[in-house]
């Protein structure tokens, strides 16, 4: 009896610890900041101070410590959050660590992000579901470069308040002018970067001083400390005021019977008997069901994963959204966005990336590189590129409509990232401002007269022969050649080469890498509208890199781009050197000429390759014509 009195006061105990830490608050907040600033070291002391490490956990801390610590004999509360052997190892924060931990008063989820400015992208992710910024600064250096960057980043992800932690005030003596100077000037260079509140906050993370509790040495400073700050500043998440919003993750049929839409709510809330519409496609009906794993709803809300099922059969696909009927989001193929820039390789305007929301992709571009910013000055800046780590206004076309809302509105419908579509690297981060709507009066205009149509009145099948290589290899010889061989036999043909269309369509244009994306746009969408002519096009240009040829192939029907890989070595073409541009670019005076100081991307999977050492032109003509022939094409 007694027993069974006690595990009933243990389950209701239980069962209230839980329903008190479900009405809780939760903070999300991030550290950032330079490297060394001390990030690591003040969520340790958080969690230290907070009692909430394990004495299992002080032991192996301990024994890091003496290990990998750089703080001699004390803790080295870093390596609390320090996880990877490389970190341990160099002293730094490489990926971005999240640690959960809770106060009477709250439940916080922290993500400490790397201050090396090669990890920058792993700040942004950190910075993208956050509600508050500890940027940290060394009381030593003040402010530098990577606390602007940082701030602009916190700011643009749509982070409203921000903890100026200057950290190691112990190494200047807990100096209160050094403080306020700091302070002054962090104010002075974020005041237009729309934060609500920036609290200045002197502190040792090391020492614990004013983190948790008041510090005598700073007897100076009146303000709250770091936790208090923390435990009250109101930031409750408003995701369930917001348009509801769906996106849709999976078409859920186990059977026949069932058809449902599966997703993590975005924003809002959603009712059984709830009017939606399909943002894509403008279709309505209404929520028969709101299915989960522990059985049906009534009603969810934002943050809930959650399967809907719908009154009517309409199309839903993942990509698309369940969405308010009285607040539908944009739909769009053109809009501008802000972009962070992570990769090594420049963001070049016109290359093809693969853009993806949180559950949609497809082919992009970017159309016009609108300004690129300063982290320093915050002034809007004249480019052609982004490169590492740089910001800027873009305007970006898709291949096809997507449904979004302006990031400003909602973070997870408004944010993008972009992929190389060559190395599968995420090469850059997106905020969605608004929508272009100066295309939406244009439209495609039927005619009678197609492709298929103009092709068979020439008795041909229209192609792009895309010839690439080195300048001198002798692309320009056999292209020639070749189409006198295709004039004869009756074909239909036109040549695009490099230099001629230099002197016309693309006059414009120099030799940087950003110009000759440009370039081999033009020509592929010229290309285009011959082979719609039922043409047959010889397109004779170096064309340098992969990306862009591989553009102008899917600008094509299946079968309709052929390339052609004139494989001739740089030694052989440098010795041929027709017009005597590898010797001037050997000595300096042409800069950017692809195969000296620009690159070549060779094709990896050419439909013709002609390797041309030790053949004459004719014979490489004839190898070209006789694919032509065997593919029915002439």
């Amino acid at each position: 009896m007694h027993d069974t009195v006690a595990n009933t006061q243990t389950a209701r105990d239980l069962h209230g610890y839980i329903a008190e830490q479900e009405r809780k608050s939760l903070l999300r907040f991030l550290t950032c900041g330079s490297v060394d600033d001390g990030k690591s070291t003040l969520i340790g002391r958080l969690l230290y101070d907070t009692k909430l490490i394990f004495e299992d956990q002080l032991a192996a801390l301990e024994k890091d410590s003496r290990k990998h610590g750089t703080t001699g004999d004390d803790i080295d509360f870093a390596l609390l959050v320090d996880g990877l052997e490389a970190e341990r190892e160099q002293g730094i924060t490489i990926d971005v660590a999240y640690r959960f931990f809770a106060t009477p008063k709250r439940k916080f989820i922290v993500a400490d992000t790397p201050g090396h400015e090669q990890y920058t992208r792993n700040m942004a992710t950190g910075a993208s579901t956050a509600d508050l910024a500890i940027v940290l600064v060394d009381a030593r250096a003040g402010i530098i470069r990577q606390t602007r960057r940082h701030s602009f980043i916190a700011s643009l992800l749509g982070i409203r308040h921000v903890v100026v932690a200057i950290n190691k005030i112990d190494l200047v003596g807990y100096d209160r002018a050094v403080f306020d100077t700091i302070a002054a000037e962090y104010r002075a260079f974020a005041r237009d970067l729309g934060f609500e509140t920036i609290t200045p906050i002197p502190m040792s993370a090391r020492y614990g001083d004013n983190v948790t509790t008041a510090s005598a040495n700073t007897g100076w400073y009146e303000g709250p400390t770091l936790l208090e700050h923390l435990e009250s500043i109101p930031v409750d998440r408003i995701d369930t005021d917001k348009p509801f919003r769906l996106p849709v993750q999976f078409v859920n049929r186990p059977n026949l019977d069932f058809r449902g839409f599966s997703g993590t709510i975005a924003s809002g809330t959603v009712s059984a008997g709830d009017a939606v519409v399909v943002a894509k496609s403008g279709k309505a009906s209404t929520v028969a069901r709101i299915v989960t794993a522990d059985g049906d709803l009534q009603t969810a809300e934002a943050g809930q994963a959650v399967t809907l099922v719908l009154a009517d059969e309409v199309e839903v696909s993942r990509g698309n959204m369940l969405v308010s009927p009285s607040a539908r989001p944009e739909v769009a193929d053109q809009f501008t966005a802000d972009i962070i820039w992570f990769d090594e390789q420049p963001m070049l305007p016109g290359r093809t990336y693969l853009l993806r929301t949180e559950t949609d992709q497809a082919p992009a571009s970017i159309t016009e590189l609108k300004h690129r910013i300063d982290v320093n000055s915050f002034a809007h800046e004249a480019a052609k590129s982004l490169d590492l780590n740089e910001i800027g206004s873009c305007n970006i076309s898709v291949q096809q409509p997507i449904a979004f809302d302006n990031y400003v509105d909602n973070r997870a419908t408004g944010a993008f990232i972009l992929i190389d579509r060559m190395t599968n690297r995420t090469v850059g981060a997106g905020l969605i401002r608004h929508p272009l709507r100066r295309a939406s009066n244009i439209h495609w205009q039927a005619l009678d007269v197609d492709k298929a149509v103009r092709a068979q009145m020439k008795h041909q099948k229209p192609v792009v022969l895309w010839f690439t290589g080195l300048s001198g290899s002798g692309k320009s010889t056999i292209a020639n050649l070749l189409e006198k061989r295709l004039h004869n036999d009756g074909r239909h043909t036109y040549i695009l080469d490099g230099d001629n269309v230099r002197h016309g369509l693309n006059r414009d244009l120099g030799f940087t890498e950003e110009d000759r994306v440009e370039n081999i746009r033009r020509v592929a969408e010229t290309a285009k509208l011959m082979v719609d002519a039922g043409l047959i096009v010889i397109v004779s240009f170096i064309s340098p890199f992969q990306a862009e040829r591989r553009m102008a192939r899917e600008l094509l029907a299946e079968g309709e781009f052929v390339e052609v890989f004139v494989d001739t070595p740089f030694e052989e073409c440098a010795r041929r050197d027709p017009k005597g541009l590898y010797a001037k670019a050997l000595r300096g005076e042409i800069k950017n000429f692809t195969g000296v100081d620009s690159p070549y991307q060779p094709p990896e999977n050419p439909e013709i390759h002609l390797d041309t050492v030790g053949r004459a032109p004719e014979d490489l003509v004839e190898a070209v014509a006789t694919w032509l022939r065997q593919k029915g094409i002439a």
